[in-house]
C-alpha cells in the first residue's frame, strides 16, 4: 500500500513530477524489491516496511555498481528515490521515524561532473551527412539531426514533438515543451524548415513529426539509438569522432558553443 500511495498519489497527486522522473523513481523499485523477496525469501505481498533494511539497501546500491556496471550518478539516482520514498513515510507514519532515519543515513556518493564533449562545426557536419538520404529512414534520420542541432532540443522534447509545434511560414520557428512544463520557441533554418515540412506532408496537425520504422512515434531511446549509429558511421570517413563521446546532449551543447561563436550572448 505503501508504494502505490508513494507512486501514485505523491508523486503525481501531490508533487506533480515529470512524467519521466516518476518512471524513475518506479524503475527503481522494479530493481530493488526483488532484491528484497530473494534475500528474505518472502513473496513480494508479504514484505513489511522494517524488511526494507539499511543493509540491503547498501547491498542494492553496491550491486547497482558493481552487476550491472551503473555510474555513480545513476547509483545516486536509486538511493534518492528511496531516500523520497522512506521520507515520505516517515511523514504519514510517525512510528517509522526511527527507520526513516536509518535509511536516510545511507549516504550518497560524491561524483565528479565531466567535461561536455561539443562538435566542432567539420564534425558536426560528418554527423549530419553520415545517414544515407537515399533511403526514408535515412532521410528522417538526416532531418532529425538537422533539427537537434538548430534548436538545440533535448532528445524528449524532439520524441514528442507534433506537428502543430511547428511554424514553418516566415520566420520558421519551433514550439519546444521543456523541462518542468517550460513552453520555448526557437528560430529554424529556411533549410531546416524546408525539409521538415516534407517530412510532415499530409499529416494531421496533432501527429508526431519524427516516426520510427513502423509509423509509430519515436522515442527518446530511439533518438539515442539514431545519434549513436549516425556517430559510428560518421566516425568511419573522420577518425577524430570515435575518440568523442557522442550523444543528443552532444549535439545540444555544440549547438551552444557554436552560437556563442557566432556572436550570440550567454543568457540567449
Amino acid at each position: 500500500p505503501w508504494i502505490r500511495r508513494f507512486l501514485l498519489e505523491y508523486l503525481v497527486g501531490e508533487r506533480n513530477l515529470a512524467h519521466n522522473t516518476q518512471v524513475s523513481y518506479r524503475d527503481a523499485f522494479v530493481l530493488f524489491l526483488p532484491l528484497v523477496t530473494k534475500n528474505l525469501s518472502k513473496s513480494i505481498d508479504q514484505l513489511s516496511i522494517e524488511d526494507i533494511s539499511p543493509d540491503i539497501v547498501r547491498q542494492f546500491l553496491l550491486g547497482l555498481e558493481i552487476k550491472r556496471k551503473c555510474s555513480l550518478s545513476t547509483r545516486n539516482q536509486r538511493l534518492a528515490a528511496i531516500h523520497a520514498f522512506a521520507r515520505f513515510i516517515g511523514e504519514r507514519s510517525p512510528e517509522h521515524i526511527a527507520w526513516l532515519n536509518q535509511i536516510r543515513s545511507i549516504p550518497f556518493k560524491k561524483t565528479s561532473k565531466p567535461s561536455m564533449t561539443y562538435l566542432e562545426k567539420h564534425e558536426m557536419d560528418a554527423l549530419l551527412n553520415a545517414p544515407n538520404r537515399e533511403t526514408a529512414q535515412g532521410l528522417r534520420d538526416h532531418i532529425l539531426l538537422l533539427f537537434l542541432y538548430n534548436s538545440g532540443a533535448r532528445a524528449n522534447e524532439a520524441a514528442h514533438l507534433t506537428v502543430s509545434d511547428l511554424n514553418l511560414g516566415n520566420p520558421p520557428s519551433v514550439k519546444l515543451l521543456g523541462k518542468g512544463g517550460k513552453l520555448r520557441w526557437c528560430p529554424l533554418w529556411l533549410n531546416t524548415a524546408s525539409k521538415l515540412a516534407s517530412l510532415i506532408n499530409g499529416r494531421g496537425p496533432n501527429e508526431p513529426v519524427f516516426l520510427n520504422r513502423r509509423k509509430q512515434p519515436i522515442t527518446r531511446f530511439g533518438i539515442h539509438a539514431l545519434v549513436k549509429r549516425s556517430a559510428q558511421t560518421a566516425s568511419r570517413k573522420l577518425p577524430a569522432l570515435s575518440t568523442k563521446r557522442i550523444s543528443t546532449h552532444t549535439i545540444r551543447h555544440t549547438t551552444a558553443v557554436h552560437l556563442l561563436r557566432s556572436g550570440v550572448d550567454i543568457n540567449t
